[in-house]
């Protein structure tokens, strides 16, 4: 049922649409033109649909913060880091992102899955300087958890960026990359 908002915005949508009408304006009244709401009307938005969800591999020594940790946490602020392309990765993090959480120098494998609850905020223990921080929450621990060894020897994982860019703390993940951790590791989202 159309209310009376939805039949003067029908009526105002008319006038400037089709000026050859009798007694149609193709020019606002002077009141109209003066008052700032009328020049400023929204008629109604679609709503705009949802990217879908990225995948980040993210790293962490485990005696320095572990996946232990994180699930005692149950939230954290995933900061110091200290490279431009991390950083940049850091930043293209939405909320709802999964995250693969992987233990470095020590156990070296992917022992749990994460999910990005609050996008990039300037890092607070850099405060002088242009780095990131996002906030990670645990969703769940991978029930097996997959290896260094057992990607590296994986015919599907071989362009991994955990491989060619070993050196970063946090990554991208394919779509298909990630399926098949999970597919590895036994878990399911």
């Amino acid at each position: 049922m159309p209310t009376l908002i939805d039949k003067r915005i029908a009526r105002a949508l008319d006038s400037v649409t089709s000026p050859t009408k009798k007694n149609a304006r193709t020019r606002p009244s002077r009141r109209a033109r003066t008052r700032k709401s009328d020049r400023t009307v929204v008629l109604w938005s679609a709503p705009v649909p949802k990217a879908p969800a990225q995948h980040w591999l993210i790293k962490s020594e485990p005696s320095k913060y572990s996946w232990a940790q994180l699930e005692k946490d149950g939230r954290t602020y995933w900061d110091g880091v200290r490279n431009f392309e991390a950083r940049n990765f850091l930043r293209a993090m939405k909320v709802g992102d999964f995250c693969l959480f992987y233990h470095s120098n020590e156990g070296k494998e992917l022992v749990g899955l994460a999910k990005v609850v609050k996008e990039a905020y300037p890092d607070p223990t850099s405060p002088e300087e242009d780095w990131s921080a996002v906030d990670v929450a645990p969703i769940k621990p991978l029930k097996a958890p997959v290896s260094l060894e057992a990607i590296k020897s994986d015919p599907d994982l071989t362009d991994m960026a955990l491989l060619k860019r070993s050196r970063l703390s946090v990554v991208p993940v394919t779509k298909p990359q990630f399926d098949h951790i999970l597919k590895l590791a036994r878990t399911k989202v």
